[in-house]
């Protein structure tokens, strides 16, 4: 285990040249890249996201599909986000659940727990990422103690999306049974971050930056990270969440990652688009993380539309959400007003799983990699 931090490599990197070399690169790099027997490097990566490699999309996707299926075989795990509380101390642009918006605001008490974990577990799940705005006052580490003990008799995997902690709190935290952390940078670029976390306590852009080597030292069994993409030019933050990649994986072998691609949804006060990112770079991106990192989780949620996700499946994803819920209650009350995003594929977990199948793939409704350790 490192003592070193990610902090260490991410202040040598300059954006505006790491966004010029991305954009400077040529076909013959994108071949060469293509044509890697293992692991990419950084700068293949970089080629594999540029603008010159999106007529190499096909080849791209057929090779993220072979590496895929020789690491994973066809299958995709299933978990569903579960909202314990949309309270939140910060300001953030594009959340719903920002302090400066003026929506409901809720957290769900031990008997709402136990009815939503009843309702999902009814419909198949035995893996729940457990979700929250940042209010330490409200929803810290007790709450999140109290929340994981109610939940354990239910569900054999345990995954948080909350606020970033110290890291005694994670071990705490790891104790208690969580088997995953996800942490979002958002976006990579501090000047851009600032501007659209201007108060509470994630404006910190290190402390943030930080969280995935706290992890890492608390002995997290998986760590999710990824940018959000639209707040920044989105080459430039997918080439800054593969640098972290590396780097963790480097420094905490013994950890498992998983690397997100959201992009930005509507909701109520959501800033504009610095960065649009259409279907087919989507998939650019996706595909480029595979040939980086075969061994990465890579993993799709319900922001986006049916079509896209019934064609990615079988290109290079190995985790999928689906009939997802984005507010407190979601699963046993109609609560919309207290969304954090819009979803995009509001299929039901069976329906989308029968799509899954048509594909030749097999739904897997926990961690397959804990399931075969505690066989072994």
């Amino acid at each position: 285990m490192s003592d070193s931090s990610f902090r260490d490599v991410f202040e040598f990197q300059d954006w505006e040249t790491k966004s010029q070399q991305i954009r400077s690169m040529r076909s013959q790099d994108v071949e060469r890249a293509l044509s890697r027997a293992g692991e990419c490097s950084l700068d293949d990566f970089a080629a594999l996201i540029s603008p010159a490699a999106e007529p190499y999309l096909e080849q791209l996707a057929q090779r993220s599909q072979q590496l895929t299926v020789q690491r994973f075989g066809k299958v995709i795990q299933l978990y569903i986000p579960m909202y314990l509380s949309n309270e939140c101390q910060n300001i953030c642009t594009y959340c719903g659940f920002s302090l400066d918006n003026p929506i409901s605001r809720k957290t769900l008490t031990d008997k709402e727990i136990i009815a939503e974990a009843e309702a999902i577990k009814s419909l198949g799940y035995d893996h729940i990422l457990l979700v929250t705005g940042e209010a330490n006052r409200s929803v810290g580490l007790d709450y999140f103690v109290k929340a994981i003990r109610l939940l354990k008799p239910f569900f054999a995997q345990i995954s948080i999306e909350v606020q970033p902690l110290d890291q005694h709190e994670y071990e705490i935290l790891v104790q208690e049974g969580v088997h995953a952390v996800l942490v979002y940078q958002e976006t990579y670029r501090e000047e851009t971050y600032k501007i659209h976390h201007p108060k509470g306590k994630k404006s910190n852009f290190w402390y943030r930056l930080d969280t995935p080597d706290r992890l890492g030292r608390a002995g997290v069994h998986k760590i999710g990270i990824g940018a959000l993409y639209g707040l920044e030019d989105w080459r430039t933050d997918a080439y800054m969440t593969a640098l972290h990649l590396r780097y963790l994986e480097q420094s905490y072998w013994q950890t498992r990652y998983s690397i997100s691609f959201p992009r930005l949804r509507p909701c109520s006060g959501m800033a504009a688009l610095k960065s649009n990112m259409t279907d087919r770079q989507l998939l650019q991106v996706m595909c480029a993380f595979r040939l980086l990192s075969h061994e990465v989780e890579l993993s799709l949620s319900t922001r986006e539309r049916e079509v896209f996700r019934d064609h990615i499946i079988t290109l290079g994803i190995t985790s999928t959400s689906a009939g997802s819920k984005t507010d407190p209650g979601g699963y046993t009350v109609d609560q919309t007003a207290l969304e954090q995003f819009e979803i995009s594929d509001d299929r039901s977990p069976n329906a989308f799983v029968e799509v899954i199948r048509s594909k030749g793939y097999e739904p897997v409704w926990k961690d397959w990699d804990l399931s075969y350790e505690k066989r072994s």
